[in-house]
């Protein structure tokens, strides 16, 4: 460079010469007649220039930052060529510090409080878009010809009987599936009984949840069934104990012909038999249609709550949409963070090293199978997070209904257990979106005295409320968000429910450059096809979670 700036300005000298102008020689072409002193001049030339400093070098080629006006367009070229590249260079690193400053997980902290950017709200974020609700409807209700005539009493094949195991909505399940099984084998069905759940340890019996006589007669047409077991039959202690009043070993998701082949010659020969276990003991595909409907007969027909139960929970839905004295739609969450499912999940999880131990003990004393010497669970850990198989927790919901567009003011209903590391844990969702309540808070204690006889009660108000809410959001698994999710599919697909991209999630959390305008567009997109829109059903789909067909017809 310093060679190239010297020959211009000798250049320049030169071509101010006569002589210079009459020759033949390149005015960048040494002169070959200077003199031993012309050589001398020069070197002190070099020499001086090699001890300036670049910016005088920059100064003398740029006429920009030069006072003298003689110039040559070489020199404009190369200067113009450098402040692109610094201005390059520049506009490169601004770009990078705000995709560092705006990704995802970097939403400005301060203490346990996160500021996520504003995002526009959405035409459609309260609700579907119509047009793409219209074109199915329910009709789980319309009946085969012929299917409704009832053989007399004596004439069924006998009686089932059931324990409807675990939770209000897998209990939920079971009932439904009891019907089914009854009617495939043209069998009577006993009300089936809660068994008392191992975790809850609660105790509640089905007409204590359950509207019994709007269940009996709403199937009347379907089946028989009879609230206890039949007078004649004494040693009702045998259902259950006994071998041989009971089937056991019915594998998950039997067809039909399985009960055809396998349980319908034991019960006409016993006349009554009970079935265990029973849980997701009937398969989806594997059944005639017309089973598939009655399952959804039972489940969004016969199967009421009691009204003081449905009274409670249009209170509490009423009370989310009018918190702020007007109108306002109101979001449902069903925050999926307790200790059992954290520990059950084996996912890893923010949190110190003190937490991290307690954790790692829970888990080898209640799976001891699955913890062995834990050596295992840091890869299956990350392994489980790619694939978005870990709950959400917290502050990941927060920055995920932020980037959707949901605004602070949003009113939330949480329906959650005790969530694992209790208020430090909930800070990040509670301080973004600070109107989220639970129905603790929105009910008094004396409206909830009732209720709390029973856990099962209080579930059965967490559902109703979800179920009413313009937007549901799980954020993992489970049978009560699948009965949610099919249940406002059922009623028309206009509820948005959404099911979060947890894989997309899992790696959106964890690069360090993805911009904030990114992740924003990559999470709209993503969930417009997880919102509760009509989808096609498929091969061992489930039912609960998607009663399209063979429950709802085209409109």
């Amino acid at each position: 460079m310093v060679e190239l700036r010297h020959s211009i300005s000798i250049g320049s000298r030169a071509s101010s010469s006569p002589m210079k102008r009459d020759g033949d020689l390149s005015p960048l072409t040494p002169d070959s007649r200077r003199n031993d002193d012309d050589d001398d001049d020069r070197d002190r030339h070099l020499s001086k220039d090699r001890d300036r400093p670049f910016w005088y070098h920059f100064h003398s080629i740029c006429p920009f930052f030069n006072e003298d006006s003689r110039f040559s367009p070489h020199n404009s070229r190369i200067c113009l060529f450098f402040l692109l590249l610094l201005l390059l260079a520049g506009l490169i690193s601004v770009l990078s510090i705000v995709n560092r400053l705006n990704a995802p997980y970097l939403c400005r902290k301060d203490g346990i409080v996160l500021h996520c950017p504003h995002v526009k709200e959405s035409p459609s974020l309260w609700e579907n878009p119509f047009s793409a609700t219209t074109s199915w409807k329910p009709c789980a209700e319309h009946r085969d010809v012929g299917i409704s005539n009832l053989p007399s009493e004596n004439e069924t094949a006998g009686y089932i009987f059931i324990h409807a195991e675990g939770g209000l909505n897998q209990q939920r399940i079971a009932i439904c599936n009891a019907v089914a099984v009854a009617k495939i084998m043209n069998a009577t069905l006993i009300l089936p009984v809660l068994k008392q759940d191992q975790i809850w340890k609660d105790q509640t019996k089905f007409e204590d949840i359950f509207d019994v006589d709007h269940f009996i007669d709403y199937l009347k047409d379907d089946m028989r069934i009879v609230r206890d077991i039949p007078k004649w039959f004494t040693d009702k202690s045998e259902l259950f104990t006994s071998i041989r009043r009971t089937v056991k070993n019915i594998p998950k998701y039997a067809p039909a012909q399985f009960y055809i082949d396998n349980v319908l010659p034991r019960l006409k020969e016993k006349k009554i038999m009970a079935l265990k276990p029973f849980v997701d003991r009937l398969g989806y595909d594997n059944v005639p249609p017309e089973i598939n409907r009655l399952r959804c007969r039972v489940n969004y027909h016969a199967l009421k709550f009691l009204p003081e139960i449905e009274q409670m929970a249009d209170l509490l839905a009423s009370r989310m949409r009018n918190r702020t004295g007007s109108s306002n739609p109101y979001m449902a969450l069903h925050l999926r963070f307790e200790k059992g499912m954290v520990g059950l999940s084996f996912c890893d999880f923010v949190g110190t090293r003190e937490e991290k131990a307690i954790m790692a003990e829970y888990r080898k004393k209640e799976w001891p199978r699955r913890y062995k010497n834990g050596s295992h669970l840091w890869q299956l850990a990350l392994q489980k997070r790619k694939e978005g198989r870990c709950p959400l927790e917290p502050g990941e919901v927060a920055v995920l209904l932020r980037g959707m567009g949901y605004p602070k003011e949003t009113q939330i209903y949480v329906a959650s257990g005790q969530v694992y590391g209790g208020h430090n844990r909930m800070a990040p969702l509670r301080n973004m979106f600070p109107n989220l309540v639970t129905k603790e808070e929105l009910a008094t204690k004396e409206e909830l005295v009732g209720f709390r006889k029973h856990v099962t009660s209080l579930a059965a108000l967490d559902f109703l409320v979800c179920l009413k809410s313009d937007v549901f959001v799980m954020t993992h698994g489970g049978n009560f968000a699948k009965l949610i999710i099919g249940a406002r599919r059922y009623m028309g697909h206009r509820q948005k429910s959404i099911k979060p991209d947890k894989g997309l999630m899992a790696k959106s959390f964890g690069d360090p450059y993805v911009g904030w305008a990114s992740f924003v567009e990559d999470v709209v997109v993503t969930h417009q096809t997880r919102a509760g829109l009509p989808e096609e059903t498929f091969p061992n789909y489930d039912l609960w979670e998607n009663p399209l067909t063979p429950c709802m017809c085209k409109a």
